[in-house]
């Protein structure tokens, strides 16, 4: 759910806690209060989360016992605890909503989201690449040779984790010609660029096509992080670490990331 959304609909709950104290704690409106409150808890924060299991047990407790009153409470004092509870209920929407204010930007959140999710990918590629070469009964292997491989199997992989990879991406113009950028993943603002070493493709060659890769799609409109994944297989890149922080930075525009596998 997004920011704003969940914060209005928090705000909603916790508006209508001041009607509730001119009602009893049976009252019907009440107690679908409960059920919207802790279903919105639910469509904000997740099932598992611990927001919606402290609710729960706030407003759905399991066992009643009341270490104030007693047993000899009086219908005046289990209003009492009735109110006190719905002020409970307040600070705890309150926090709830202050904790949504804090979050970051949801287009941030989600393209961070999307770049774990593709580190993990480029960190667990090499371990793809052997398993597919232990094929069943001698079959020929699945081998990755080239960059092309390299981009149909990383095609493959990108789409178990998001719908719309767009391959081969239009650039705008750059030193009078145009090119085309691996990966695009439009929703997330994520570029993707494949490289995979080869003789006369080793440390020196790689960055300068990176450095040149990020002046071509600095332009594009749909860029906020550029992720330059390098294949290397046969270690060529002596110092990956190295080449990684010297290329891996943020500009006022976008966000670059270098990730050079296995290291």
């Amino acid at each position: 759910m997004k920011k704003s959304r969940a914060i209005e609909v928090l705000k909603k709950q916790l508006d209508e806690i001041p009607a509730l104290k001119k009602v009893r704690e049976g009252d019907k409106k009440y107690r679908d209060w409960k059920t919207q409150t802790l279903a919105v808890i639910k469509s904000v924060f997740g099932e598992w989360s611990t927001n919606y299991k402290e609710a729960n047990d706030s407003l759905f407790p399991q066992f009643f016992f009341d270490p104030i009153f007693g047993n000899d409470s009086t219908p005046t004092d289990y209003h009492a605890r009735y109110l006190q509870g719905l002020d409970a209920k307040d600070t705890m929407l309150r926090g709830m909503i202050t904790e949504v204010e804090l979050r970051e930007d949801d287009r941030t959140s989600c393209r961070e989201d999307a770049v774990s999710v593709i580190r993990n990918i480029c960190d667990r590629f090499h371990l793809v690449v052997r398993q597919l070469r232990k094929r069943h009964e001698d079959r020929p292997a699945l081998d990755v040779d080239d960059e092309y491989d390299v981009q149909d199997l990383l095609h493959a992989l990108l789409r178990l984790h998001f719908d719309d990879v767009r391959a081969e991406e239009c650039t705008p113009s750059y030193a009078g010609s145009a090119s085309r950028m691996d990966f695009l993943l439009k929703s997330e603002k994520i570029v993707i660029e494949v490289k995979k070493t080869r003789k006369g493709l080793g440390a020196k060659e790689v960055g300068e096509q990176l450095m040149i890769d990020k002046e071509r799609y600095a332009a594009h409109p749909d860029l906020g992080t550029l992720i330059c994944f390098v294949y290397d297989p046969e270690n060529r890149i002596a110092n990956p670490v190295g080449i990684e922080n010297d290329l891996s930075r943020d500009t006022e525009r976008f966000k670059v990331i270098v990730l050079i596998r296995p290291k």
